[in-house]
């Protein structure tokens, strides 16, 4: 299939992929509806304080396949997958649907475009993203879990790590960029730079009232009750 009829086709699935609301179903399942608990964020950190940690690992990995799993098709079929440099247009198709996913995730059209915050789905999208961000999101997790095991706040380890993103992601491309065996085309190392760029910014504005609550001192850490969502 030509690349003009391909990539609209999977820049959409990908963001159709990322819009199932998965903790919100797994919540359900259970006969919680988790946008009236806690937060009321659909996503699975709101999923884990209404029925226990292992649900949050179960909302967590769901999340994570719905971004991984789109975007390592995507690489296949546009043969970008396993590489460190390629033409640019079909690198450009391919940090699309990571991006589709994440907004699709984050912008559900099934519940009136207010879904999760994005992080797992966008921990998944860069894993997906093999093997420049796979190894970007493996640091990111890393900060992740730092800063989570230091501050025991889930929305300022969420932020820290979006934030990593772009640092590790530049450090990465020039540190390869001065490897001749695999040196990153001049097309292609912007797409992964912007990438990051974008997502460390859409975990900022996603987590904008958790920002407010930071500020204010008001955050809850992990095991503190969070007051119901109105």
């Amino acid at each position: 299939m030509e690349l003009p009829v391909l990539a609209p086709l999977l820049i959409l699935a990908a963001f159709l992929s990322g819009s199932i609301p998965f903790s919100l179903l797994v919540g359900k399942l259970n006969g919680v509806d988790i946008r009236n608990v806690g937060s009321g964020n659909p996503g699975a950190t709101n999923l884990g304080r209404a029925l226990g940690r292992k649900y949050f690992f179960i909302g967590f990995t769901l999340d994570m396949l719905k971004g991984l799993v789109p975007v390592v098709v995507a690489g296949v079929l546009l043969h970008t997958i396993g590489r460190f440099a390629s033409a640019s247009t079909p690198t450009a198709v391919w940090l699309a649907c990571a991006i589709a996913a994440v907004l699709g995730h984050v912008f559900t059209p099934w519940l009136k475009l207010k879904g999760g915050k994005g992080v797992a789905t966008a921990f998944g999208a860069l894993l997906g993203v093999f093997p420049v961000l796979t190894i970007v999101g493996v640091m990111a997790l890393g900060v992740y879990g730092l800063s989570l095991w230091r501050t025991r706040i889930v929305s300022i380890s969420s932020i820290l790590a979006g934030c990593s993103l772009p640092l590790t992601t530049a450090l990465l491309l020039a540190f390869r960029a001065n490897d001749a065996a695999a040196a990153l085309t001049r097309d292609s190392g912007p797409w992964y730079l912007g990438l990051t760029i974008v997502l460390a910014l859409l975990v900022i504005y996603t987590h904008r009232a958790n920002i407010a609550r930071l500020r204010a001192g008001t955050e809850p850490k992990i095991g503190q009750r969070v007051a119901k969502a109105t």
